[in-house]
Protein backbone atom coordinates (compact mmCIF):
# COMPACT_ATOMS: atom_id res chain seq x y z
CA UNK A 1 0.00 0.00 0.00
CA UNK A 2 1.32 3.64 -0.80
CA UNK A 3 1.02 6.59 0.67
CA UNK A 4 -0.43 9.45 -1.18
CA UNK A 5 0.46 13.02 -0.41
CA UNK A 6 -1.88 15.83 -1.35
CA UNK A 7 -1.61 19.08 -1.96
CA UNK A 8 -3.87 20.49 1.24
CA UNK A 9 -7.24 21.88 0.75
CA UNK A 10 -7.71 25.73 1.50
CA UNK A 11 -10.08 25.03 4.24
CA UNK A 12 -7.62 22.01 5.67
CA UNK A 13 -5.75 22.35 8.88
CA UNK A 14 -3.08 19.86 7.57
CA UNK A 15 -1.99 18.07 4.94
CA UNK A 16 -3.60 14.57 5.02
CA UNK A 17 -0.92 11.99 4.34
CA UNK A 18 -2.29 8.25 4.40
CA UNK A 19 -3.59 5.13 2.02
CA UNK A 20 -4.92 6.29 -1.36
CA UNK A 21 -5.86 2.61 -2.48
CA UNK A 22 -9.84 2.16 -2.67
CA UNK A 23 -11.25 -0.27 -1.03
CA UNK A 24 -13.71 -1.38 -3.86
CA UNK A 25 -12.31 -2.55 -7.39
CA UNK A 26 -14.04 -0.11 -9.99
CA UNK A 27 -15.32 -3.32 -11.65
CA UNK A 28 -17.53 -3.22 -9.68
CA UNK A 29 -20.56 -2.28 -11.74
CA UNK A 30 -20.56 -5.30 -12.43
CA UNK A 31 -19.60 -6.22 -15.72
CA UNK A 32 -19.86 -2.56 -17.42
CA UNK A 33 -16.20 -1.73 -18.49
CA UNK A 34 -15.11 1.57 -19.24
CA UNK A 35 -16.25 0.80 -23.10
CA UNK A 36 -20.18 1.56 -21.81
CA UNK A 37 -20.25 5.20 -22.47
CA UNK A 38 -23.17 4.54 -24.59
CA UNK A 39 -26.44 6.17 -23.09
CA UNK A 40 -27.53 2.27 -22.93
CA UNK A 41 -24.81 1.50 -20.64
CA UNK A 42 -25.03 4.39 -18.89
CA UNK A 43 -28.44 4.04 -18.10
CA UNK A 44 -27.97 0.16 -17.81
CA UNK A 45 -25.05 1.28 -14.81
CA UNK A 46 -27.44 3.68 -13.18
CA UNK A 47 -30.14 0.89 -12.98
CA UNK A 48 -27.41 -1.32 -11.74
CA UNK A 49 -26.68 1.12 -9.03
CA UNK A 50 -30.20 1.79 -8.12
CA UNK A 51 -30.37 -2.18 -7.37
CA UNK A 52 -27.10 -2.32 -5.03
CA UNK A 53 -27.71 0.99 -2.97
CA UNK A 54 -31.21 -0.60 -2.52
CA UNK A 55 -29.86 -3.91 -1.31
CA UNK A 56 -27.31 -2.23 1.18
CA UNK A 57 -30.21 -0.72 2.62
CA UNK A 58 -32.48 -4.08 2.70
CA UNK A 59 -30.61 -5.69 5.49
CA UNK A 60 -31.89 -6.69 9.50
CA UNK A 61 -32.77 -3.26 10.15
CA UNK A 62 -36.09 -3.65 7.79
CA UNK A 63 -36.35 -7.58 9.03
CA UNK A 64 -37.15 -6.01 12.76
CA UNK A 65 -38.39 -2.29 11.55
CA UNK A 66 -42.47 -3.98 11.98
CA UNK A 67 -41.50 -4.77 15.73
CA UNK A 68 -39.56 -1.84 16.69
CA UNK A 69 -41.50 0.99 14.69
CA UNK A 70 -44.91 -0.89 14.95
CA UNK A 71 -44.85 -1.46 18.84
CA UNK A 72 -45.17 2.77 19.04
CA UNK A 73 -48.90 2.36 17.12
CA UNK A 74 -50.63 3.35 14.50
CA UNK A 75 -49.90 7.60 14.44
CA UNK A 76 -46.50 7.44 15.31
CA UNK A 77 -45.96 5.14 12.48
CA UNK A 78 -48.10 7.23 10.04
CA UNK A 79 -45.66 10.01 10.50
CA UNK A 80 -42.79 8.48 10.03
CA UNK A 81 -43.69 7.13 7.10
CA UNK A 82 -44.37 10.51 5.54
CA UNK A 83 -41.12 11.71 6.93
CA UNK A 84 -39.12 8.74 5.93
CA UNK A 85 -38.71 9.16 2.18
CA UNK A 86 -37.64 12.74 2.01
CA UNK A 87 -35.30 12.58 5.31
CA UNK A 88 -33.61 9.38 3.29
CA UNK A 89 -33.06 10.98 0.13
CA UNK A 90 -32.15 14.89 1.20
CA UNK A 91 -29.31 13.03 3.74
CA UNK A 92 -27.90 10.78 0.93
CA UNK A 93 -27.96 13.28 -1.60
CA UNK A 94 -26.31 15.46 0.51
CA UNK A 95 -23.74 13.14 1.06
CA UNK A 96 -22.52 12.80 -2.62
CA UNK A 97 -22.61 16.33 -2.46
CA UNK A 98 -19.48 16.04 -0.32
CA UNK A 99 -18.00 13.61 -2.88
CA UNK A 100 -18.85 14.87 -5.69
CA UNK A 101 -17.44 18.43 -4.98
CA UNK A 102 -14.11 17.42 -3.61
CA UNK A 103 -11.20 18.32 -6.21
CA UNK A 104 -9.58 14.88 -5.36
CA UNK A 105 -10.89 12.42 -8.20
CA UNK A 106 -10.93 8.48 -8.10
CA UNK A 107 -10.54 8.92 -3.93
CA UNK A 108 -12.54 7.30 -1.77
CA UNK A 109 -14.90 9.04 1.21
CA UNK A 110 -12.22 8.89 4.05
CA UNK A 111 -9.52 10.79 1.92
CA UNK A 112 -12.15 13.29 0.88
CA UNK A 113 -12.72 14.30 4.36
CA UNK A 114 -9.18 14.00 5.57
CA UNK A 115 -8.77 16.44 2.70
CA UNK A 116 -11.86 18.84 3.58
CA UNK A 117 -10.99 18.78 7.25
CA UNK A 118 -7.69 18.30 8.00
CA UNK A 119 -5.91 15.39 9.48
CA UNK A 120 -6.69 15.54 12.92
CA UNK A 121 -10.46 15.60 12.04
CA UNK A 122 -10.20 13.08 9.25
CA UNK A 123 -8.72 11.10 12.48
CA UNK A 124 -11.81 11.23 14.12
CA UNK A 125 -14.43 11.37 11.29
CA UNK A 126 -12.55 7.83 10.48
CA UNK A 127 -13.23 6.32 13.67
CA UNK A 128 -17.09 8.16 13.67
CA UNK A 129 -17.30 6.06 9.74
CA UNK A 130 -15.72 3.05 11.32
CA UNK A 131 -18.22 2.90 14.30
CA UNK A 132 -21.00 3.57 11.46
CA UNK A 133 -20.65 0.05 9.69
CA UNK A 134 -19.06 -2.37 11.93
CA UNK A 135 -21.45 -2.79 13.98
CA UNK A 136 -24.00 -3.14 11.33
CA UNK A 137 -21.64 -6.18 10.46
CA UNK A 138 -21.81 -7.65 14.00
CA UNK A 139 -25.65 -7.06 13.91
CA UNK A 140 -26.14 -9.63 10.83
CA UNK A 141 -23.71 -11.90 12.78
CA UNK A 142 -26.32 -12.38 15.28
CA UNK A 143 -29.72 -11.88 12.69
CA UNK A 144 -28.10 -15.00 10.51
CA UNK A 145 -27.81 -16.82 13.43
CA UNK A 146 -30.99 -16.30 15.25
CA UNK A 147 -32.82 -17.18 12.25
CA UNK A 148 -31.22 -20.16 10.79
CA UNK A 149 -31.46 -21.60 14.00
CA UNK A 150 -35.48 -20.87 14.37
CA UNK A 151 -35.17 -22.39 11.40
CA UNK A 152 -33.36 -25.74 11.74
CA UNK A 153 -35.70 -25.80 14.65
CA UNK A 154 -39.12 -24.79 14.35
CA UNK A 155 -39.38 -25.68 10.59
CA UNK A 156 -37.35 -28.79 9.68
CA UNK A 157 -37.60 -30.08 12.98
CA UNK A 158 -33.88 -30.54 13.78
CA UNK A 159 -31.65 -30.92 16.76
CA UNK A 160 -30.64 -27.05 18.01
CA UNK A 161 -26.70 -27.00 17.04
CA UNK A 162 -24.73 -24.98 19.28
CA UNK A 163 -24.21 -20.89 18.35
CA UNK A 164 -20.33 -22.30 18.83
CA UNK A 165 -20.06 -24.06 15.94
CA UNK A 166 -23.21 -22.59 13.98
CA UNK A 167 -21.91 -18.69 14.43
CA UNK A 168 -18.22 -18.80 12.71
CA UNK A 169 -20.17 -21.48 10.09
CA UNK A 170 -22.81 -18.95 8.49
CA UNK A 171 -20.52 -15.66 9.74
CA UNK A 172 -17.54 -17.08 7.76
CA UNK A 173 -19.92 -18.73 4.69
CA UNK A 174 -20.67 -14.67 4.32
CA UNK A 175 -17.15 -13.10 4.81
CA UNK A 176 -15.51 -15.80 2.41
CA UNK A 177 -17.73 -14.00 -0.52
CA UNK A 178 -15.51 -11.25 0.29
CA UNK A 179 -12.48 -13.30 -0.06
CA UNK A 180 -13.75 -13.71 -3.80
CA UNK A 181 -13.40 -10.74 -5.13
CA UNK A 182 -15.36 -7.56 -4.78
CA UNK A 183 -16.99 -8.27 -8.05
CA UNK A 184 -17.95 -11.31 -7.80
CA UNK A 185 -19.61 -10.10 -4.31
CA UNK A 186 -20.86 -7.78 -5.94
CA UNK A 187 -22.61 -9.60 -8.58
CA UNK A 188 -23.93 -12.15 -5.89
CA UNK A 189 -25.26 -9.09 -3.88
CA UNK A 190 -26.84 -7.92 -6.91
CA UNK A 191 -28.26 -10.92 -7.87
CA UNK A 192 -30.47 -11.76 -4.77
CA UNK A 193 -31.76 -8.19 -4.56
CA UNK A 194 -33.65 -9.43 -7.16
CA UNK A 195 -36.27 -12.39 -5.42
CA UNK A 196 -35.65 -9.84 -2.56
CA UNK A 197 -37.95 -7.11 -3.82
CA UNK A 198 -40.04 -10.07 -5.31
CA UNK A 199 -40.59 -11.41 -1.98
CA UNK A 200 -40.90 -8.56 0.24
CA UNK A 201 -44.19 -7.76 -1.87
CA UNK A 202 -45.37 -11.01 -1.78
CA UNK A 203 -44.61 -11.55 2.02
CA UNK A 204 -46.86 -8.09 2.31
CA UNK A 205 -49.57 -9.34 0.06
CA UNK A 206 -50.23 -12.30 1.32
CA UNK A 207 -50.42 -11.03 5.58
CA UNK A 208 -53.51 -8.64 4.14
CA UNK A 209 -56.24 -10.85 4.84
CA UNK A 210 -54.36 -11.19 8.96
CA UNK A 211 -55.06 -7.57 9.13
CA UNK A 212 -56.11 -6.56 12.45
CA UNK A 213 -56.42 -3.01 12.69
CA UNK A 214 -57.94 -3.06 16.16
CA UNK A 215 -55.18 -4.95 17.66
CA UNK A 216 -52.77 -2.61 16.25
CA UNK A 217 -54.24 0.59 17.01
CA UNK A 218 -53.72 -0.72 20.68
CA UNK A 219 -50.27 -0.90 20.55
CA UNK A 220 -47.80 2.31 21.87
CA UNK A 221 -49.14 4.86 23.89
CA UNK A 222 -51.91 6.97 23.15
CA UNK A 223 -51.83 9.86 25.13
CA UNK A 224 -50.30 12.94 24.08
CA UNK A 225 -46.96 12.79 25.28
CA UNK A 226 -46.71 9.08 24.82
CA UNK A 227 -47.50 10.17 20.58
CA UNK A 228 -44.45 12.63 21.51
CA UNK A 229 -42.16 10.29 22.95
CA UNK A 230 -42.80 7.48 20.23
CA UNK A 231 -42.37 10.17 17.52
CA UNK A 232 -38.77 10.68 18.49
CA UNK A 233 -38.13 6.89 19.38
CA UNK A 234 -39.32 5.87 16.11
CA UNK A 235 -36.77 7.29 14.17
CA UNK A 236 -33.60 5.86 15.08
CA UNK A 237 -34.43 2.66 14.01
CA UNK A 238 -36.26 4.35 10.69
CA UNK A 239 -32.40 5.70 9.94
CA UNK A 240 -30.20 2.58 10.62
CA UNK A 241 -33.38 0.84 8.36
CA UNK A 242 -32.83 3.16 4.92
CA UNK A 243 -29.28 4.08 5.32
CA UNK A 244 -27.41 3.16 1.87
CA UNK A 245 -24.64 5.45 3.08
CA UNK A 246 -22.10 2.68 3.05
CA UNK A 247 -22.13 2.33 -0.81
CA UNK A 248 -22.38 5.56 -1.51
CA UNK A 249 -18.74 6.21 -1.67
CA UNK A 250 -18.24 3.68 -4.34
CA UNK A 251 -20.99 4.56 -5.91
CA UNK A 252 -19.88 8.04 -6.37
CA UNK A 253 -16.44 7.30 -7.70
CA UNK A 254 -18.28 4.93 -10.15
CA UNK A 255 -20.64 7.64 -11.44
CA UNK A 256 -18.04 10.53 -11.84
CA UNK A 257 -15.86 7.75 -13.53
CA UNK A 258 -18.27 7.26 -16.17
CA UNK A 259 -20.03 10.14 -16.60
CA UNK A 260 -17.68 12.79 -15.52
CA UNK A 261 -17.28 15.75 -13.45
CA UNK A 262 -20.87 16.66 -13.80
CA UNK A 263 -22.57 13.61 -12.58
CA UNK A 264 -24.30 15.27 -9.72
CA UNK A 265 -27.87 15.36 -11.90
CA UNK A 266 -27.74 11.46 -12.46
CA UNK A 267 -26.53 10.67 -9.27
CA UNK A 268 -29.03 12.26 -7.60
CA UNK A 269 -31.57 10.82 -9.86
CA UNK A 270 -30.66 7.45 -8.92
CA UNK A 271 -30.83 8.56 -4.92
CA UNK A 272 -34.36 9.63 -5.36
CA UNK A 273 -35.14 5.82 -7.40
CA UNK A 274 -33.73 3.95 -4.33
CA UNK A 275 -35.49 6.41 -1.94
CA UNK A 276 -38.45 5.59 -3.84
CA UNK A 277 -38.32 1.80 -3.87
CA UNK A 278 -37.06 1.86 -0.30
CA UNK A 279 -40.09 3.54 0.99
CA UNK A 280 -42.56 1.84 -1.34
CA UNK A 281 -41.47 -1.69 -0.73
CA UNK A 282 -40.06 -1.31 3.02
CA UNK A 283 -43.11 0.90 4.69
CA UNK A 284 -45.81 -1.63 2.75
CA UNK A 285 -43.96 -4.32 4.02
CA UNK A 286 -43.93 -2.64 7.88
CA UNK A 287 -47.39 -1.52 7.98
CA UNK A 288 -48.54 -5.07 6.56
CA UNK A 289 -46.66 -6.72 8.85
CA UNK A 290 -47.21 -4.63 12.19
CA UNK A 291 -51.26 -4.64 10.89
CA UNK A 292 -51.01 -8.62 10.64
CA UNK A 293 -48.53 -9.20 14.38
CA UNK A 294 -50.68 -6.66 16.35
CA UNK A 295 -49.42 -5.58 19.75
CA UNK A 296 -48.59 -9.40 21.70
CA UNK A 297 -47.25 -10.53 18.54
CA UNK A 298 -44.47 -7.77 18.36
CA UNK A 299 -43.76 -8.04 22.02
CA UNK A 300 -43.48 -12.08 21.78
CA UNK A 301 -41.01 -11.48 18.65
CA UNK A 302 -38.91 -8.54 20.65
CA UNK A 303 -38.89 -11.04 23.54
CA UNK A 304 -37.54 -13.79 21.71
CA UNK A 305 -34.94 -11.42 19.56
CA UNK A 306 -35.85 -12.97 16.21
CA UNK A 307 -36.44 -11.27 12.81
CA UNK A 308 -40.52 -10.48 12.21
CA UNK A 309 -40.73 -13.01 9.44
CA UNK A 310 -39.10 -15.77 11.10
CA UNK A 311 -41.59 -14.84 14.02
CA UNK A 312 -44.37 -15.59 11.01
CA UNK A 313 -42.97 -18.55 10.08
CA UNK A 314 -43.26 -19.92 13.64
CA UNK A 315 -47.19 -18.89 14.43
CA UNK A 316 -48.61 -19.82 11.25
CA UNK A 317 -47.48 -22.63 10.25
CA UNK A 318 -48.25 -22.62 6.56
CA UNK A 319 -45.82 -24.05 3.88
CA UNK A 320 -45.57 -20.81 2.54
CA UNK A 321 -43.98 -18.87 5.65
CA UNK A 322 -41.73 -21.83 6.59
CA UNK A 323 -40.28 -21.50 3.67
CA UNK A 324 -40.42 -18.15 2.18
CA UNK A 325 -39.21 -16.30 5.82
CA UNK A 326 -36.07 -18.24 5.80
CA UNK A 327 -35.26 -17.16 2.53
CA UNK A 328 -35.73 -13.49 2.42
CA UNK A 329 -34.20 -13.36 6.19
CA UNK A 330 -30.94 -14.64 4.53
CA UNK A 331 -30.80 -12.82 1.29
CA UNK A 332 -31.59 -9.67 2.99
CA UNK A 333 -28.94 -9.72 5.48
CA UNK A 334 -26.64 -11.09 2.95
CA UNK A 335 -27.09 -8.42 0.44
CA UNK A 336 -26.82 -5.38 3.05
CA UNK A 337 -23.76 -7.87 4.71
CA UNK A 338 -21.81 -7.39 1.83
CA UNK A 339 -22.23 -3.42 1.26
CA UNK A 340 -21.62 -2.85 4.97
CA UNK A 341 -18.31 -4.69 5.48
CA UNK A 342 -16.94 -3.05 2.16
CA UNK A 343 -16.93 0.41 4.56
CA UNK A 344 -15.58 -1.86 7.52
CA UNK A 345 -12.89 -2.61 5.46
CA UNK A 346 -12.30 0.69 4.41
CA UNK A 347 -12.27 2.12 7.92
CA UNK A 348 -10.37 -0.60 9.64
CA UNK A 349 -7.73 -0.62 6.80
CA UNK A 350 -7.47 3.46 7.19
CA UNK A 351 -7.25 3.22 10.82
CA UNK A 352 -4.80 0.66 10.67
CA UNK A 353 -2.21 2.19 8.64
CA UNK A 354 -3.23 5.03 10.61
CA UNK A 355 -1.80 2.95 13.86
CA UNK A 356 0.78 0.82 12.46
CA UNK A 357 2.06 2.70 8.83
CA UNK A 358 5.41 0.57 8.25
CA UNK A 359 3.22 -3.50 9.53
CA UNK A 360 0.91 -1.91 6.38
CA UNK A 361 3.81 -0.97 4.06
CA UNK A 362 4.97 -4.54 4.51
CA UNK A 363 1.54 -6.21 3.47
CA UNK A 364 0.39 -6.25 0.04
CA UNK A 365 -2.67 -5.23 -0.73
CA UNK A 366 -4.09 -8.64 -0.65
CA UNK A 367 -2.65 -10.35 2.56
CA UNK A 368 -3.99 -6.80 4.32
CA UNK A 369 -7.52 -7.51 3.12
CA UNK A 370 -7.34 -11.04 3.92
CA UNK A 371 -6.05 -10.09 7.45
CA UNK A 372 -8.88 -7.14 7.71
CA UNK A 373 -11.74 -10.28 7.04
CA UNK A 374 -10.61 -12.37 9.15
CA UNK A 375 -10.73 -9.60 12.23
CA UNK A 376 -14.30 -8.92 10.66
CA UNK A 377 -15.43 -12.86 10.74
CA UNK A 378 -13.78 -13.35 14.43
CA UNK A 379 -15.39 -10.17 16.00
CA UNK A 380 -19.09 -11.11 13.66
CA UNK A 381 -18.65 -14.65 14.81
CA UNK A 382 -17.75 -13.67 18.81
CA UNK A 383 -21.39 -11.40 18.54
CA UNK A 384 -23.16 -13.87 16.83
CA UNK A 385 -22.24 -16.85 19.35
CA UNK A 386 -23.32 -14.05 22.46
CA UNK A 387 -26.64 -12.86 20.75
CA UNK A 388 -26.93 -9.49 22.41
CA UNK A 389 -30.30 -7.72 21.97
CA UNK A 390 -30.28 -6.77 17.79
CA UNK A 391 -32.88 -3.81 18.27
CA UNK A 392 -30.82 -2.44 21.06
CA UNK A 393 -27.71 -2.07 18.61
CA UNK A 394 -30.01 -1.01 16.08
CA UNK A 395 -31.09 2.01 17.80
CA UNK A 396 -27.73 2.90 19.13
CA UNK A 397 -25.69 2.42 16.48
CA UNK A 398 -29.03 4.07 13.91
CA UNK A 399 -29.27 6.75 16.08
CA UNK A 400 -26.23 8.14 17.20
CA UNK A 401 -23.44 7.41 14.17
CA UNK A 402 -25.67 7.06 11.64
CA UNK A 403 -27.22 10.58 12.17
CA UNK A 404 -24.02 12.02 12.62
CA UNK A 405 -22.18 10.43 9.22
CA UNK A 406 -25.59 10.93 6.84
CA UNK A 407 -27.62 13.48 8.25
CA UNK A 408 -24.85 15.69 10.13
CA UNK A 409 -21.62 15.84 8.36
CA UNK A 410 -22.86 16.40 5.27
CA UNK A 411 -24.80 19.61 6.21
CA UNK A 412 -21.59 20.62 8.12
CA UNK A 413 -19.63 20.51 5.39
CA UNK A 414 -21.99 22.04 3.58
CA UNK A 415 -21.95 25.50 5.37
CA UNK A 416 -18.14 25.33 5.98
CA UNK A 417 -16.41 24.33 2.47
CA UNK A 418 -16.37 27.05 -0.04
CA UNK A 419 -16.63 23.98 -2.55
CA UNK A 420 -20.13 23.10 -1.62
CA UNK A 421 -21.44 26.59 -0.63
CA UNK A 422 -23.06 26.43 -3.87
CA UNK A 423 -25.39 23.89 -2.05
CA UNK A 424 -26.01 26.32 0.79
CA UNK A 425 -29.32 28.24 1.60
CA UNK A 426 -31.58 25.25 0.44
CA UNK A 427 -34.55 24.28 2.85
CA UNK A 428 -33.83 20.99 2.43
CA UNK A 429 -30.69 21.15 4.71
CA UNK A 430 -32.25 22.75 7.32
CA UNK A 431 -34.92 19.71 6.81
CA UNK A 432 -31.83 17.50 7.76
CA UNK A 433 -30.20 19.18 10.07
CA UNK A 434 -33.69 19.15 12.28
CA UNK A 435 -34.35 15.28 11.64
CA UNK A 436 -30.51 14.87 12.24
CA UNK A 437 -30.24 16.46 15.49
CA UNK A 438 -33.89 14.85 16.32
CA UNK A 439 -32.39 11.36 15.49
CA UNK A 440 -29.45 11.98 17.65
CA UNK A 441 -31.32 13.81 20.76
CA UNK A 442 -33.73 10.85 21.06
CA UNK A 443 -30.93 7.86 20.69
CA UNK A 444 -29.36 9.65 23.81
CA UNK A 445 -32.67 10.26 25.41
CA UNK A 446 -33.66 6.49 25.25
CA UNK A 447 -30.47 5.40 26.96
CA UNK A 448 -32.02 6.86 30.15
CA UNK A 449 -35.64 6.26 29.56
Amino acid sequence: MQEKLHTPHPDAEDTPLHSGRSQVSHSAQGGHDQGSHGQGGKRGMDAMWTITLFGTAVGAGILFLPISAGSFGFWPLLIATVLIGPMTFCAHRAFSWMMSSSRLSGEDVLEVLTDYFGKSSGVILAVIYWFTFFPVVLIYGVSIVNTVDSFIVNQLHGPEIPRAILAPVLVGLMTLALAFGHKIMLAIAQFIVYPLIFALAAVSLYLIPQWDLGSFMEAGDSSAGGLIRSMFLILPVLVFSFSFVAALSQFCLEMEKHHGPDHQERSTRVIGWTTLLLTVFTMFFVWSCALAMGADGMATANENNLPVLSYFANVTGTPFMAYMAPVVVVCAIASSYFGHALGTVEGTQYLFNLVAPRATKKLSPRALDLWTYLFIFICASLVGIFNPSILDMITLVGGIFFALMTYLLPMYAVHRMDALKKYRGRPSNYFVIVMGSIVLVATIWSLFV
